[in-house]
């Protein structure tokens, strides 16, 4: 008989907590038990998960005591920074969504269908990527394979939902002339040319983040990758125009062929019918979804594809999830 194993959901309000509980109900693991942790502010809120209320406690210094086997963290960098040392310390295995320990060499940065086997490299954390770094290289790491990568250009269309609650509050007040909460201009029919704070060199954090990751994931720490993120004013699921160099010739039709048959890659490409990956059409799904998939005539060996997700979902819960369901 399998053991039961304890779970713990940190941030279990939020909008990637939520998602997270949706996707664990959807998932439905069997002999798991959870408890669902955040702040004091939310502490005694009643939320409806697998067909039951939960009280949803305050994290404390002493709520993993009780001994937890894994906790997935959705709650920020400082609560991470704070909790997860602590809840390691307690023999809990912990899948971090905030940006602390992505770039930590002792912390593997997992995306399950791409490097499933650096799961288990952990020494009790495991970090789970930047949103718009995670549907970028499940689409991407079946080319690195068979065709290897030169260079990365990444140019993002980010939805307000990445930015969380206050994000989507801006958009939906756009035409209301309400104080800004989230972002330094209106993004109500704008876009912002600027995702986190810029760094001396002139990129922001966030490109930073989708540079770095894509290398650190590809286990290639000399590939050249560039990014621009931008935000949208669109409501969920991010997309991203991604022009690759491959190092060898390639023809479209098996790149088309490739691509549909990785995993967790879906791919919408027929522009006589106009078919092509739209955000409003990958909400909800965990699938990355692929078009307009054409040559970069360009360059040698050039490449463009565009590529949408969820960014909550496969950009966040979903993963993490996905991360546990190995774990297990």
């Amino acid at each position: 008989m399998r053991t039961i194993k304890k779970i713990a959901i940190v941030g279990c309000t939020g909008l990637v907590g939520r998602t997270v509980l949706k996707v664990l109900e959807e998932k439905s693991f069997e002999n798991c038990t959870y408890t669902l942790f955040a702040s004091s502010k939310s502490a005694g809120e009643k939320i409806q998960f697998l067909g039951k209320n939960y009280i949803v406690c305050e994290l404390k210094e002493n709520s993993f005591d009780s001994g937890f086997d894994y906790a997935i963290f959705c709650a920020g960098g400082k609560v991470s920074k704070e909790f997860i040392p602590i809840a390691v310390k307690k023999g809990c295995i912990v899948i971090d969504n905030s940006s602390t320990y992505r770039m930590d060499d002792e912390v593997p940065l997992v995306i399950p269908e791409v490097n499933p086997e650096d799961i288990y490299k952990n020494n009790g954390i495991i970090a789970n990527p930047n949103c718009s770094t995670i549907q970028a290289v499940v689409a991407l790491k079946p080319l690195y394979d068979k065709y290897g990568i030169k260079r990365i250009v990444y140019s993002t269309y980010q939805a307000v939902s990445g930015a969380g609650r206050y994000g989507i509050e801006d958009l939906e007040n756009g035409d209301k002339n309400l104080p800004l909460k989230k972002f330094p201009y209106p993004i109500y029919n704008n876009c912002i040319p600027q995702i986190d704070d810029f760094t001396d060199d002139g990129y922001t954090k966030e490109e930073h983040k989708m540079i770095n990751e894509t290398r650190k994931i590809l286990h290639d720490p000399n590939l050249a990758v560039t990014a621009t993120t931008v935000r949208v004013p669109v409501m969920n699921c991010h997309s991203e125009s991604i022009n690759i160099e491959l190092e060898n010739d390639f023809d479209i039709y098996d790149i088309k062929v490739l691509l549909q048959n990785s995993p967790g890659v879906i791919v919408i490409d027929d522009i006589e019918k106009q078919y092509y990956p739209l955000a409003s059409k990958a909400d909800g799904y965990d699938e990355v979804f692929v078009g307009r998939i054409r040559r970069d005539n360009s360059i040698k060996n050039g490449l463009n594809i565009w590529v949408v997700a969820d960014n909550l979902r496969k950009g966040a819960a979903t993963n993490a999830v996905q991360i546990l369901e190995k774990l297990l």
